[in-house]
C-alpha cells in the first residue's frame, strides 16, 4: 500500500476558502458573499436554510465510516470507496484517514477530480477506451501513485496498444470477468482468460489482479438474487485460480476486487480464501478489495433494505441524508404539492418518503403517518395524505427519507451537514461535490 499522503490535506483544508453565492441553491440568500469558513463560524443551523434542501448527519457519517472500516479490517481486506457515489473529496478524506487501500473511480473526468485533490491510490472500475484518458492515465500513474483499470475484451487491449505504441508506458490492468445480463466484462471464464494472454503479451500492459461487479447480476437478497450473485463470484474465483496456473500475472502484487454496497458480504465469503501472502505457493501476494461507496451515507430506501447489516440485524448502517421540502400547494382534499422534484431530490430507486411535518424549517416536527410521495416533477412532488387525520397546510416543512445517495449528491454542489439531525441541527461543515 502507498504510504504517502493518502489525499492532500491542504487541498482539501483549501475548500473552506470557497466563496458562497447564487451558484449553490442549498446556501440562503443571507449568505451570499462570504467564505465556506466565514459561514461555520456564524454557527448556523438547519432554520437557517431554506427548502428545497438536502441535509447530511455528521453522526450518521462517522458511525458508517467507522462501522465499515473496522468490518474490513477484522476480515482482513482492503477498501477502495466508490467515489463516484458522493464525488466529494471531504467525504473521501473521511474513508481514507480510516485506512482505506485508496479511492475507485468510474470515469476518465472522475480520475482528473480526484488526482487534483491529490488521492495517492486510484482504481478506474472502467476500461480506457478514449486515447485522451489512455494518454493522461499513462503521464499520470506512477509507482508511489497508482491508477489501476479494467480490461474486458482483446479488443480493449488491442485500443490501449495503438495508443501506447512507442511509449515506455505500462499501465497497470486488471482483467474484468462479467456474465450474461450484466454491464461489462468478459463473458465467462474462457473469455476473460483470452483477455488475460493478451495482457500478457502486450509490452505496455501489466495484469495486476481481477476484478468484476456482482451489483449489476442482481437487485434482491432473495434466493435467486444471491444465487446468480454467488455463482458469479465463484467464477472469479475459478479465473483467478486459473490466471496464477497459467503464470499469467505480471506483478508479485495480485489484487482481486468486486462488492459494491449490496453483497460485500458474499465477496468476503467467497473470495477471502484466496488471499495469499504468496509464501506459501511461491506466487504474488493476493489481496482482496471491496470497493463499497453508498455506505458512508446509507439511506432510508434501497440500500436500508438490501445492505448486508441491515439483512443480518446487525449494527446496520444509519441514513445520513435527508431531504426537505416545503408545502407550496394544497387546493385538493389529501394531496399536497411540494417544492421539491427531480432536480433536487433522487428518485430511480424509489421515491422519497415523508416522514415529519412541522410549521417551519429546524422547529419541532411530527410524524407524518400514512403520507406518501406518488410522482414527481422537474421541480414538485405530489404528496398524498389522509386528510381526515392529517392537516396539511401551506408553508409546512416535510422532512423525506431517501432512496440511493449516488443520484443525491449530483444534485446539489454544496451539501450542508449537520450535526445531528435529530438532536443538534448546527450546521458543522458544508460539504463540496464535484460532478
Amino acid at each position: 500500500m502507498n504510504t504517502s499522503e493518502a489525499i492532500s490535506a491542504h487541498a482539501v483544508a483549501g475548500l473552506a476558502n470557497r466563496q458562497l453565492d447564487w451558484r449553490h441553491k442549498a446556501v440562503p440568500a443571507t449568505a451570499n458573499g462570504i467564505t465556506h469558513a466565514e459561514f461555520l463560524a456564524a454557527k448556523h443551523t438547519l432554520g437557517d436554510l431554506q427548502t428545497p434542501l438536502l441535509t447530511l448527519d455528521n453522526t450518521a457519517i462517522q458511525a458508517n465510516a467507522d462501522r465499515l472500516a473496522d468490518w474490513c479490517k477484522e476480515h482482513g481486506v482492503l477498501l477502495a470507496p466508490h467515489g463516484k457515489t458522493t464525488m466529494a473529496p471531504q467525504l473521501w478524506t473521511e474513508q481514507l484517514n480510516r485506512g482505506a487501500w485508496g479511492i475507485t473511480l468510474a470515469n476518465f473526468a472522475q480520475l482528473r477530480v480526484a488526482r487534483e485533490f491529490g488521492v495517492a491510490n486510484l482504481q478506474l472500475a472502467n476500461s480506457l477506451t478514449d486515447p485522451h484518458a489512455i494518454e493522461w492515465v499513462a503521464a499520470n500513474a506512477t509507482a508511489e501513485a497508482p491508477i489501476l483499470s479494467w480490461v474486458d475484451s482483446v479488443e480493449t487491449v488491442e485500443v490501449l496498444n495503438r495508443v501506447l505504441t512507442g511509449s515506455d508506458a505500462v499501465l497497470d490492468v486488471l482483467v474484468e470477468l462479467g456474465a450474461h445480463g450484466g454491464r461489462t466484462g468478459a463473458r465467462g471464464v474462457d473469455a476473460a482468460m483470452q483477455v488475460a494472454r493478451a495482457i500478457s503479451a502486450s509490452p505496455n500492459l501489466r495484469l495486476v489482479g481481477v476484478s468484476g461487479y456482482e451489483g449489476s447480476l442482481a437487485h434482491t437478497a432473495d434466493d435467486a438474487g444471491l444465487g446468480a450473485v454467488r455463482g458469479y463470484l465463484t467464477d472469479m474465483r475459478l479465473l483467478h485460480e486459473e490466471l496464477l496456473a497459467g503464470g499469467l500475472y505480471g506483478s508479485s502484487e495480485v489484487i482481486i476486487t468486486a462488492g459494491g454496497s449490496a453483497y460485500f458480504d458474499d465477496v468476503v465469503t467467497i473470495l477471502s480464501p484466496a488471499i495469499s501472502t504468496g509464501a506459501e505457493t511461491g506466487g504474488p501476494s493476493v489481496d482482496l478489495m471491496i470497493r463499497s461507496g453508498a455506505y458512508i451515507i446509507h439511506d432510508d430506501g434501497f440500500y436500508r433494505g438490501i445492505s448486508p447489516f441491515s439483512r443480518e440485524g446487525d449494527q446496520p448502517f444509519h441514513a445520513a441524508m435527508h431531504g426537505w421540502a416545503r408545502v407550496v400547494s394544497q387546493t385538493e382534499p389529501g394531496l399536497a404539492i411540494l417544492d421539491a422534484g427531480k432536480r433536487d431530490l433522487p428518485f430511480d430507486e424509489g421515491l422519497p418518503e415523508p416522514q415529519f411535518i412541522g410549521p417551519v424549517l429546524g422547529g419541532a416536527m411530527e410524524p407524518l403517518v400514512g403520507a406518501e410521495i406518488t410522482s414527481v416533477n422537474d421541480q414538485h412532488s405530489f404528496m398524498t395524505f389522509d386528510a381526515k387525520t392529517t392537516t396539511v397546510r401551506p408553508g409546512d416543512v416535510i422532512r423525506l427519507g431517501l432512496s440511493h445517495p449516488c443520484t443525491a449528491f449530483d444534485k446539489w454542489t454544496v451539501i450542508p451537514v449537520l450535526a445531528d439531525t435529530n438532536r443538534d441541527q448546527t450546521v458543522v461543515d458544508l460539504i463540496h461535490t464535484f460532478f
